[in-house]
């Protein structure tokens, strides 16, 4: 991968650390509201664990965006964890905190939508 390319793609993972950090930030819709009326307590809830999952889900990516600057910094950026393979730069356009081709991300979700082994199990057993 040429330089301006991992410029290029160190520019998109900064920006996006940058806004999913200010997401992580706000965390006004997890506080917990009481209500005299039982129904607006049950909406709150609702609304809380809504909030508690949106947050689970952007500091997941955070931590993707974060480790995938960490492999740029290490050279590594572009190449899948588990099969040691490029990954297709179309993959990259897309998704470029992936940290898998397209192929081992198949059978790791796969794996952990069948309650398998989970994708931390896999990285250590391809170890």
């Amino acid at each position: 991968m040429t330089k301006s390319e991992l410029n290029k793609f160190r520019n998109i993972l900064e920006a996006k650390q940058a806004e999913l950090e200010q997401f992580v930030r706000n965390r006004e819709g997890i506080a917990i509201e009481k209500s005299p009326d039982a129904l607006d307590e049950v909406q709150h809830a609702a609304e809380r664990e809504l909030a508690i999952r949106n947050l689970d889900r952007e500091s997941n990516l955070l931590r993707n965006v974060r480790a995938a600057l960490r492999r740029i910094d290490e050279g590594s950026f572009g190449v899948c964890l588990h099969c040691e393979e490029d990954i297709s730069p179309k993959r990259l356009a897309a998704v470029p905190w992936t940290a898998f081709c397209i192929r081992c991300q198949e059978v790791a979700d796969r794996n952990q939508a069948d309650g398998s082994e989970s994708l931390d199990e896999l990285l250590v057993n391809a170890a």
